[in-house]
């Protein structure tokens, strides 16, 4: 599904990532984690295009996407919610909705009613400004903005970040549904060692910017927490 080697990426003269080397295969859910700062956000903006690898590769259902934009990789298939959410404040939730359609290979322009199924909230605030509803109610935005064109891989950086527990429920049972179904894959960056242990098939380790460990999630040591993820 998704393949990167030798990935290094950053900003001017800072390079950020080194030399990463990850895959996602398709309906697994892989599980980016790391202290602050150490890259995981860069390498998920670089997936996304929206950070150019200054060497490495990336392939994407066996295609080269490297020097791909972000909007052919949207329109190939591939989701993404950034941190901090970056809905469009002055625009309704169904305009924001609708802007993810843009991303759909079929062209269509009405929303999936699997979208309102999943997040029934959305349907009541249809009218609202993004701006107006609660963090958390922004964060089921972006990630429903996200899913409308029918990704088949999903980027979600921090997704639980800032937001209060009882959303941090109903998003946690939003991707454990993706995990059932296994239609979509999934790259998850989380904080949260429970929630990334229970719900991950496979986990990388991110520390100063290079791939420090890896592995199937039940193989994550008290050993390896200690010493890469704990601050």
């Amino acid at each position: 599904m998704l393949k990167l080697q030798g990935i290094e990426a950053g900003y001017g003269e800072s390079m950020v990532v080194r030399n990463v080397n990850l895959e996602v295969r398709a309906g697994q859910i892989v599980c980016l984690m790391g202290r602050n700062g150490v890259g995981k956000s860069t390498l998920m903006k670089t997936i996304m295009g929206l950070i150019k690898p200054r060497s490495g590769s990336m392939h994407y259902r066996d295609s080269d996407i490297t020097s791909e934009s972000p909007y052919l990789r949207a329109k190939a298939g591939i989701g993404y919610v950034p941190q901090g959410r970056e809905i469009f404040p002055q625009l309704t939730v169904e305009e924001n909705l609708l802007l993810g359609l843009e991303a759909a290979p079929d062209r269509r322009k009405k929303l999936p009613e699997s979208i309102f199924e999943t997040f029934p909230v959305l349907h009541q605030m249809l009218h609202r400004k993004g701006g107006d509803l609660s963090g958390g109610q922004q964060q089921q935005l972006a990630i429903a903005r996200a899913l409308a064109p029918g990704p088949k891989l999903l980027l979600l950086d921090e997704p639980m970040e800032g937001i209060q527990p009882s959303i941090v429920m109903e998003i946690e049972a939003i991707i454990e549904s993706i995990k059932r179904n296994r239609e979509i894959a999934v790259l998850l960056v989380e904080q949260s060692l429970e929630f990334a242990t229970s719900i991950a098939d496979y986990y990388y380790v991110l520390d100063r910017g290079t791939i420090a460990a890896e592995g199937d999630t039940e193989q994550l040591s008290e050993e390896l927490v200690r010493k890469h993820l704990t601050v």
